[in-house]
């Protein structure tokens, strides 16, 4: 792990359980890692971001962002993974699920213990994603509950959100700087 020059960002230890954080990633100072947590090369934590890694573990692939105010937990008997070049948008609260690669789960949504979100699927914004949900890949889950909507995932759209946050979380490593 890296430290920030910026400040001691909020990471901590929880017993023997210690975050492993790629030294390229990026965890903004205001976000918070805590015990289990497992973040891959060229992600992004961003401010208000709670990575709680208490029960269970918590793991993050490679080029995936995990937005503002957004919240991951698990369980004992679910871990809540995140593949590579996911984008988490701001507000989301994930626990015991598994996100695969190259997915969007958009802002204000909910995906709870179980539900599994294939590749190349995406989660609208507010949607609240139930107990064992599974949404398949090139499907739009929408809606409280979420309804599935196959066919409607936007790769396009996946690709330039994982890309803009890839090159975001490297212009923050480099020019990020506390004034105050």
């Amino acid at each position: 792990m890296s430290v920030s020059t910026l400040s001691i960002m909020p990471i901590y230890a929880l017993g023997d359980a210690i975050p492993s954080i790629s030294a390229d990633a990026f965890v903004h100072p205001d976000a918070v890692v805590i015990g289990n947590v497992t973040i891959g090369s060229d992600s992004s934590i961003w401010p208000g971001a709670v990575l709680r890694g208490d029960d269970g573990y918590i793991s993050i692939g490679d080029g995936t962002s995990i937005q503002d105010g957004s919240v991951l937990h698990t369980t004992p008997t679910w871990p809540t993974i995140v593949g590579s070049r996911c984008t988490i948008g701001h507000i989301v609260h994930l626990e015991g699920c598994t996100i695969e690669d190259d997915v969007l789960v958009g802002n204000g949504s909910i995906c709870l213990h179980r539900v599994v979100v294939h590749s190349w699927a995406m989660v609208a914004a507010n949607a609240v994603l139930l107990d064992g949900t599974d949404v398949p890949s090139g499907a739009l889950a929408a809606g409280v509950p979420a309804a599935i909507k196959p066919g409607r995932a936007k790769a396009e759209m996946m690709t330039v959100a994982a890309d803009s946050y890839i090159a975001r979380a490297k212009r923050y490593r480099a020019d990020l700087r506390r004034i105050d």
